[in-house]
């Protein structure tokens, strides 16, 4: 039992307090992958790089801090966890990376609906519309509308859009209460969680110098990390 919470949560194997140096590791682990990852996406929304602004870029930076914290000798599911949550991020970052290029530099033009399509998911309280627009020139834009476009939205009737000057990141509706900081806290819960867990994870893979562990099991790097300090 003692091996196999040493290998699903960590070994944790000291008294009391964890050590500060090991509190500090965690954060830095977890804040340098958080970063990445968004950091990632807003690379790519704004220089237009599809790898980044698709996430692909984003989950490599998650599979690299759950690597990571395996090297360390963390637990398996402390590592599972980071890695969800870290995908999750990933998966979440493009579509605000998206919006705060817009924020910065998108600008507002009017557009007319042509179409307005009911996109209410089946069994989903939550009514979605969507519209088909063109912009001033006649020309049918190739993404659909859904912020501003509601059930009284009618063809012929204008809507206001937002659009990057170097069409990089597709238009959106506009919206007067969104900025970069709202976008931002879109992402605050996710990364504060990524940060925990990485956190946690580092803190519980502490593991004092003495016997080796099992072939196959995690902690040879904790083991040597801890050893390294101690001396």
């Amino acid at each position: 039992m003692t091996h196999l919470r040493t290998t699903v949560w960590g070994p944790a194997e000291f008294v009391g307090t964890p050590p500060w140096w090991l509190v500090g590791e965690g954060i830095l682990a977890g804040t340098l992958g958080t970063g990445a990852i968004v950091g990632a996406a807003v690379l790519g929304a704004w220089t237009g790089r599809p790898s980044f602004a698709d996430g692909e870029a984003g989950l490599a930076c998650a599979v690299a801090l759950a690597l990571y914290l395996s090297l360390v000798g963390a637990g398996r599911a402390l590592v599972g966890i980071a890695a969800v949550l870290g995908v999750f991020l990933a998966l979440q970052a493009p579509q605000a990376a998206a919006g705060m290029v817009l924020a910065e530099r998108g600008q507002v033009q009017s557009v007319v609906v042509t179409s307005v399509e009911d996109a209410r998911v089946t069994g989903s309280a939550r009514a979605r519309y969507l519209c088909s627009v063109t912009d001033s020139g006649g020309a049918l834009l190739k993404v659909r509308i859904w912020r501003g476009c509601g059930q009284t939205t009618q063809p012929g009737d204008a809507l206001a859009v937002v659009y990057d000057p170097k069409g990089r990141v597709p238009p959106r509706g506009a919206e007067t209460d969104t900025g970069i900081p709202g976008l931002l806290r879109d992402l605050a819960p996710w990364a504060a969680a990524l940060v925990t867990g990485s956190t946690v994870a580092v803190v519980r893979s502490y593991r004092l110098a003495g016997p080796s562990p099992a072939p196959g099991s995690s902690g040879t790097a904790g083991a040597a990390r801890a050893a390294a300090r101690a001396e």
